[in-house]
């Protein structure tokens, strides 16, 4: 007698075992990475093994942090730059956190040159940890990483110039905040400009959350900036991006 197995429970499977991917962010955090690493590298090296289910308690982000610099120790340049092309999600979000972990001393534009194609992946996931992956350093070296992040901003990909904005937001999702630009937005200007009017909804969704970031702290610097964009960019696409940047501002005064 065959059992039958429901198309969910069968994704499930498939999603853990490595060869499909996740659909949605509960898919993502359902991943058991210990025994997604058991089908994927089998032959691991034992020390990588434990690392790997020791992560699984940690919060999401640190957790593939700590794999990723797991297997930059453990394993070769090469079989960390092959799992960035795995058909799963998570394991290419592996390869790329060992890449950033690998290249974490490179200066701010290389490190961004390593992390485009992972910018540009497919999956909302892997466009995730392709940011998450490098900000801390990027943040460390936080004017000259603007700077490299703007020359993105007039990339022909809409994911790419998404990841211009989302990179290095004040107050980032999962991520540690930037105090610098909480107490002075003014520098993250040489990204927003060029992206005051984008045309795509998923890079003003990033540039309003951007704003909305800095208005937590500075509510003078976004009230002044949104006054500005109307003035200078009469375009829906400027009005949607400031009307959800200011959107906390609003909640606040009642309006």
């Amino acid at each position: 007698m065959t059992t039958w197995v429901s198309p969910d429970d069968a994704h499930a499977e498939a999603v853990q075992s490595g060869r499909a991917e996740a659909r949605t962010l509960t898919e993502i955090l359902k991943v058991d990475h210990g025994q997604l690493l058991q089908h994927v590298l089998p032959f691991a090296p034992a020390d990588l093994v434990a690392a790997v289910r020791e992560a699984g308690s940690l919060g999401i982000l640190t957790r593939m942090q700590t794999i990723g610099t797991a297997l930059q120790l453990h394993l070769t340049h090469e079989t960390c730059l092959e799992l960035t092309r795995h058909p799963s999600d998570t394991v290419r979000g592996w390869g790329w956190f060992a890449l950033a972990a690998a290249h974490r001393e490179e200066k701010p534009s290389a490190l961004i040159g390593i992390m485009r194609p992972a910018a540009d992946d497919p999956h909302f996931g892997v466009r995730e940890w392709a940011w998450m992956a490098i900000r801390p350093s990027l943040a460390g070296q936080l004017r000259e990483s603007l700077h490299a992040l703007a020359e993105l901003t007039s990339d022909s990909s809409e994911r790419i110039r998404r990841f211009a904005s989302e990179t290095l937001r004040p107050r980032g999702v999962w991520a540690k905040h930037i105090d610098a630009l909480k107490t002075n937005p003014d520098p993250g200007l040489v990204i927003l400009e060029p992206l005051r009017s984008d045309p795509a909804g998923y890079v003003q969704d990033s540039v309003a959350n951007w704003i909305n970031d800095a208005s937590k702290t500075r509510p003078d610097w976004a009230s002044a900036l949104g006054e500005r964009w109307r003035l200078e960019s009469r375009t829906p696409h400027t009005e949607r991006i400031v009307s959800r940047g200011l959107r906390s501002l609003r909640r606040h005064s009642g309006d």
